[in-house]
Order: structure tokens, then C-alpha cells, then sequence
């Protein structure tokens, strides 16, 4: 790699670095190449990333970012999965990890706080930005659906009795 295109490598690192809210760092080794891209396919639909980059240029495009912490994490051959939504990486690479053994999850970062496995395992098992949004939207309709039933209940118990009235009349 020349050293003009170590530094453009070192730059788009740095920027997605300093974009993200979460950075999950694994061991891919043994994955094959469908494997590989059944992972970026994966992490592109939940709105995610995976870099795959030389750890030495991955810790100095994290120098000056918050997630700068995973670079104690980056030994041997790593992969890298940001996302900007705090849940959708660290489920994407959960669900990943369940179903292929030679990925292995050994941390990640959320902001500055470092995260180790477990860490990334409860971020996972959290409800998505999405699901969040879904079940919030949901809790404020519902008050204004049961309003809007209790006001033409009345209505309808009349029209009910009236029309009963009515064809009581025509009966007689």
C-alpha cells in the first residue's frame, strides 16, 4: 500500500470513527468470502457498517474520536462494525456471531464508554431505535383512540334506544 493511499485509508477511518455512536471490534478468521458478505449485507439492511483495515492504521485513524478505546482491542485479524444507531451493530454482530463460531466478538465502544462482550450483549438485546419509535407512537395514540371511543359511545347508545323506540312504534 503506497503511502498516499495509507493516508486517504487513515482519513475515511477517522471520519466514520467520528461519526459513530457504537464500534464493535471482532475476530473474523476462517470466515469465507460468502460469509464475509453475508455480514456487510446484514449490517448494510440494519443501517450499519463492517471495515475490515490494517490495525495499524486503524489506531491512528481512532486518535482524537471517542470510540478510541477499541484500540487496545485491535490484535490480530479484526473487523470492525459502526453504526450511528446505538443498538443495530451490536445486534447485527450477536446474530452473526450465534450462527458462524469463527466470529468472534471480543468488545466494542458506545461513545467513550468501552464495552466488553457482555457489554455489547446487552446493547443487542435492547429494542431498536425503530421498535422504540413503533411502541412510543403507539402509547400516544392510544389515549386519543379511547377519547375519541368514549365520545361516540353515548351517541351510539342513544341512536340504539331511539331506533329500538322506532321500530317498537312501527311494530304497534
Amino acid at each position: 500500500m503506497e503511502r498516499a493511499a495509507k493516508k486517504d485509508a487513515v482519513e475515511a477511518l477517522n471520519g466514520v470513527f467520528k461519526t459513530t455512536s457504537v464500534a464493535v471490534v471482532a475476530h473474523y478468521s476462517g470466515l469465507t468470502v460468502a460469509q464475509m458478505q453475508k455480514l456487510r449485507m446484514q449490517m448494510k439492511q440494519a443501517g450499519a457498517s463492517v471495515k475490515v483495515s490494517k490495525n495499524r492504521l486503524a489506531k491512528i485513524a481512532l486518535e482524537g474520536t471517542d470510540v478510541v478505546a477499541i484500540g487496545s482491542l485491535l490484535k490480530g485479524p479484526t473487523v470492525i462494525a459502526t453504526s450511528n444507531d446505538p443498538v443495530a451493530a451490536p445486534k447485527v454482530a450477536m446474530e452473526f456471531a450465534k450462527a458462524n463460531e469463527k466470529f468472534v466478538i471480543l468488545g466494542g465502544s458506545m461513545g467513550k464508554t468501552v464495552l466488553d462482550v457482555n457489554g455489547v450483549k446487552a446493547l443487542a438485546s435492547l429494542p431498536s431505535l425503530d421498535e422504540l419509535r413503533g411502541k412510543l407512537v403507539g402509547l400516544l395514540v392510544a389515549p386519543a383512540t379511547k377519547i375519541a371511543q368514549l365520545s361516540t359511545a353515548p351517541a351510539a347508545k342513544l341512536a340504539r334506544v331511539i331506533q329500538a323506540h322506532a321500530s317498537k312504534g312501527e311494530a304497534a
